[in-house]
């Protein structure tokens, strides 16, 4: 069988906690400094890859909750199972996210 190639830290980008902190970085510095536009634009589209690399990371981790929580067994009492709501989209509050630009949302 072959074996999975080693994918280096480089490849895959940094670590969610150290993208979040680099991202938080960089917009305290885009926020409170006087930098000329160059600079500017080079942390804007570092954030912006920042960003991505953080949306990947929760859409997988959230694909991956889905799985481990769909593999459970449904209890055996004779009470109604409880549905996982946590885990599904809630398309109740669905609202324009055009408001929400500064939030960060997990699921």
């Amino acid at each position: 069988m072959p074996r999975k190639k080693a994918v280096s830290a480089e490849e895959t980008g940094p670590d969610f906690e150290k993208a979040i902190a680099d991202l938080e970085e960089i917009v305290a510095a885009m926020e409170e400094e006087q930098l000329p536009l160059e600079e500017l634009v080079a942390k804007f589209e570092q954030g912006t890859k920042l960003l991505t690399h953080c949306e990947t990371v929760l859409a997988t981790a959230k694909k991956r909750l889905q799985t481990i929580a769909a593999r459970q067994p449904a209890p055996n009492s004779g009470e109604d199972s409880p549905t996982d709501s946590s885990l599904s989209p809630d398309t109740s509050d669905q609202t324009d996210d055009s408001d929400d630009d500064d939030d960060i949302r997990l699921f």
